[in-house]
């Protein structure tokens, strides 16, 4: 129904566990099945198998020793693998009229791919940057056209690493200004408002280092202006989508006159008779650019583009009508202040419906990027009535502001590459100050704190020097923590199985792991890092730090019963006194 110019599978094309779900490693009956069903979907569809690009997801790594390896079912089942496309870059041009069209493909996946859970985020190498660099400026040289440029992978940036010279895939895609990269590996159930906006000058609290609160910066009066008009920000947008396995999720992305936008279609309650794609305005959420803003400042620079409101129309019946409608929504409720019907573009091509309705665009000029609303209504000849999504719009350039929710910022919000060793070495700060100043204390300050002290003074301070004092007092356990908390820093976590076929071991630290390989006698330098907080962080929270609450809690009621044993005992010494016995 859709007829694409491209199909891109973002990673993660197979599961890659036993069939008990407790190993993670390759599966080969799985790759099979995925090259079935594609195989299905091309036949089926009548599409040309070569638009499929797909990717190598984490999952579809876990337990790969090396690239081309007997357990690298990829490379032999996948459609990349069948096209020759060997390299870790892939890209394709697609050209129009009077556009160039660059989609990059990146795969970031570890060059030796641990089980999980410590297989969790993307590792791209300087070689890799330089070839992502090389492939979205190939069209740069030349005049005449227009390009618009889009990269997708499988790692959001928020789960991909820093490269050996500490540089970024952000950094890369900031200097091309792409309009957008497309991404996976979160899935659902981490929240559907997975987008991000990156800008080249980002303010502080806004930093990409450690976390991005997603504030957008208005244009400032200079950028409204035509003679003193600054160069736009570099920028580009992050759009990570749901998965199909369980969400049954798919984008459609178009690209109209420039301008992207794009449409998640969720397939779990059923097949879609008509889907409807507004092309322009865009969506101010999710879509918008400053230079949107920039065009739109000068009025003799506003392009052709502005002057119609588009859309694009798939449905498997005959359209009778397409009508869009514009909503103010400063009363309070929205008010409906515009409905026009759209009339269809004649093209050579099929690759859905072109639809569009002038409008004065001036008339919704407005500070408030969310003032105005726009859907459109699409009516087949079976009188089938479907709607687009009611999406705000900003004819002045300006993007409303993302509202995240709690788990939607901890997974896109936070680098948690640069946020490994701050939060690892606050663990370790944070235990020894636990061990360390109630020993100090106990020592050499002459306030001492128990049981009796707490009952006399009590509050909270006093219950928590009382509890870790009296751990202090119990040595066998003070000394056990504090040796296994050195034993940490030092030592290795874990020694086990890291690849698919079980024949070679490896050792954990909190650095990463320490592995050979089939094709080398040498260990590899700390791999999978930092991969492996999945399981250092939670180790240090989640076990270490409440197993000496409990600990000290336990010294605490010990020493409560020391002391009422005592005070019952001289109360007996003292009855058998007085009776003479």
């Amino acid at each position: 129904m859709i007829n694409p110019s491209l199909v891109l599978i973002t990673g993660d094309l197979t599961d890659g566990k036993s069939k008990d779900l407790l190993t993670m490693k390759q599966n080969e009956d799985e790759w099979i099945e995925y090259q079935n069903v594609m195989e299905d979907v091309a036949r089926r569809s009548g599409l040309d198998k070569s638009i499929f690009y797909d990717l190598r997801g984490n999952h579809d790594n876990f337990g790969v020793p090396f690239i081309g390896g007997s357990f690298d079912f990829f490379s032999n089942y996948s459609i990349n693998g069948q096209f020759g496309r060997k390299g870790n870059v892939n890209s394709v041009t697609l050209e129009t009229g009077d556009r160039k069209h660059v989609f990059v493909g990146l795969d970031s996946t570890m060059a030796t791919g641990l089980r999980g859970p410590t297989n969790l985020f993307g590792h791209p190498t300087d070689q890799l940057m330089t070839q992502i660099d090389s492939q979205l400026s190939q069209w740069d040289s030349q005049k005449g056209k227009s390009i618009t440029k889009i990269s997708f992978g499988h790692f959001p940036l928020s789960f991909s690493a820093f490269s050996e010279s500490q540089k970024s895939l952000r950094d890369v895609f900031l200097k091309h200004s792409v309009s957008a990269y497309l991404c996976g590996h979160l899935h659902t159930r981490f929240g559907k408002n997975l987008k991000r906006h990156h800008q080249s000058n980002d303010n502080f609290l806004s930093s990409h280092k450690f976390f991005q609160l997603n504030i957008h910066q208005e244009p400032s009066e200079n950028t409204k202006n035509c003679l003193f008009r600054a160069p736009p920000p570099k920028e580009f947008w992050e759009w990570e989508m749901g998965d199909w396995r369980k969400s049954r999720a798919m984008r459609i992305v178009a690209v109209d006159r420039g301008h992207v936008s794009y449409l998640d279609i969720d397939f779990k309650s059923g097949t879609k008779k008509t889907i409807v794609l507004p092309t322009f305005p865009l969506d101010s959420r999710f879509m918008l650019t400053s230079s949107l803003h920039q065009m739109y400042g000068c009025q003799h620079m506003v392009p052709f583009s502005f002057e119609t409101i588009r859309c694009l129309v798939f449905s498997v019946s005959p359209i009778t009508s397409v009508v869009s409608r514009i909503y103010d929504t400063r009363p309070g409720s929205p008010l409906m202040i515009m409905e026009t019907t759209m009339t269809k573009f004649v093209r050579d091509i099929s690759r859905g419906d072109i639809y569009a309705a002038a409008w004065n665009y001036k008339a919704f000029e407005d500070p408030s990027p969310e003032r105005f609303w726009l859907q459109i209504e699409v009516i087949d000849v079976m009188g089938r009535s479907t709607l687009s999504e009611l999406r705000p719009f900003s004819v002045n350039g300006l993007s409303a502001k993302i509202s995240w929710t709690w788990k939607e910022f901890f997974v896109m919000g936070c680098q948690w590459d640069a946020l490994y060793y701050p939060i690892f070495w606050f663990a370790v700060y944070l235990i020894l100050s636990i061990l360390l100043i109630p020993k100090f204390v106990l020592v050499f300050s002459k306030k001492q704190y128990s049981y009796k002290t707490f009952i006399s003074e009590k509050g909270l301070i006093n219950c928590i020097a009382w509890v870790l004092q009296d751990l202090c007092r119990v040595h066998v356990a003070w000394f056990g923590f504090l040796g296994y908390l050195i034993y940490l820093l030092s030592c290795p976590w874990l020694i086990g199985q890291v690849f698919t076929d079980g024949g070679n071991r490896g050792y954990m630290t909190r650095m990463g792991w320490l592995v050979k390989t089939f094709n080398s006698r040498e260990k590899h330098n700390y791999i999978g890092s930092p991969d492996i907080m999945v399981v250092v962080l939670p180790h240090f929270f989640f076990v270490v730090i409440p197993s000496i609450l409990i600990a000290g809690a336990l010294a605490a009621e010990r020493s409560i019963y020391k002391g009422a044993f005592s005070i019952t005992f001289r109360q007996e010494r003292r009855q058998r006194f007085q009776s003479g016995k």
